[in-house]
């Protein structure tokens, strides 16, 4: 039998260091990030334990009747580690639905873990979530660079980059978080009409917990702020979480020559560079030009998808 704990902080050790050995979790999984905005969510984040053993983790919060998996973060499926096995998975999936029907839930929005970030095959959650009738309800695409394929830009982005790196853009590791939050922030504002999901402050502090993960590269002209890209580093995954330009930046390419130095000289070694998604309305409208200009550099679709498994009243 599989037992089912309700996280508390007297686990917080025990989360972070199985997170630290899964096969599929990673930094935002740990509690210090989870945590920077637990004012907004109300956390139902789940161990789980066989003959003792902690054999999976569930980050989750409540909303209503819905349990999600995790509203505050990109993704946040169950975490495994590499004893993981698929009998054993339907066993945790079975306790899960078990769990939050007893206290009354009626769905569980369940956000896959992409498999760029597996470090070992981790798809036994998606076995369990179809024997458990659970309904893809959202699937969003996400551009991504195979960096070993080396699949290359298109004419017109070669043509570009190269124009681009003859003028006087400067492309550096920056600091300089509230800069470039606001320069994302005026950006998002004009063309969408909507804010960052972190403010400048949340993410100067989540850069200061974690430095090793979280950077911020920029383009400037005589410490002119023209284009930047704030990254999230896995151990396979570069992911482009912010990417901002300015009205100067665009007409100067700045960007251009940011996002070429970081795919062939700053992360040439990792398997993959993420864009991020292109997506809007729960994956139903796909922003066409802004698909185009990611996979000018080479990316291609990887899907990431959302499920609802419901529970019954």
């Amino acid at each position: 039998m599989v037992e089912v704990v309700k996280y508390n902080g007297k686990y917080k050790a025990e989360w972070d260091t199985f997170v630290r050995a899964s096969k599929n979790g990673t930094f935002m999984l740990l509690r210090d990030y989870m945590e920077y905005h637990a004012d907004r969510f109300t956390d139902h984040s789940l161990l789980f334990f066989r003959k003792d053993r902690l054999v999976a983790l569930l980050p989750a919060n409540e909303v209503g009747r819905q349990v999600q998996s995790h509203g505050g973060l990109s993704y946040g499926g169950l975490i495994t580690d590499k004893r993981m096995k698929a009998a054993l998975m339907l066993e945790v999936m079975q306790a899960t639905k078990s769990y939050f029907q007893e206290l009354g839930f009626l769905s569980i929005l369940y956000k896959v873990i992409p498999h760029i970030y597996h470090q070992l095959p981790a798809e036994e959650d998606l076995y369990a979530l179809f024997r458990h009738g659970a309904i893809l309800c959202r699937r969003d695409v996400n551009s991504v660079v195979d960096v070993a394929a080396g699949l290359g830009y298109s004419r017109t982005r070669r043509w570009e980059v190269k124009n681009a790196w003859r003028g006087n853009v400067q492309v550096q590791l920056s600091e300089d978080y509230m800069g470039f939050m606001q320069l994302e922030r005026e950006l998002l504002q004009e063309k969408y009409n909507i804010l960052p999901a972190h403010t400048a402050e949340e993410m100067t502090l989540l850069a200061s917990r974690f430095p090793e993960n979280i950077k911020l590269y920029t383009s400037t002209d005589a410490d002119e702020l023209l284009a930047g890209v704030l990254v999230y580093e896995t151990p396979q995954v570069v992911h482009s979480q912010y990417i901002a330009t300015s009205a100067r930046g665009r007409n100067l390419h700045a960007l251009d020559v940011l996002l070429d130095w970081l795919l062939t000289e700053v992360y040439p070694h990792k398997s993959y560079f993420s864009f991020g998604i292109s997506t809007e309305q729960g994956g139903q409208f796909l922003n066409e030009g802004l698909a185009q200009y990611k996979e000018s550099y080479g990316a291609r679709t990887v899907v990431h998808d959302f499920y609802e498994l419901r529970l019954g009243e």
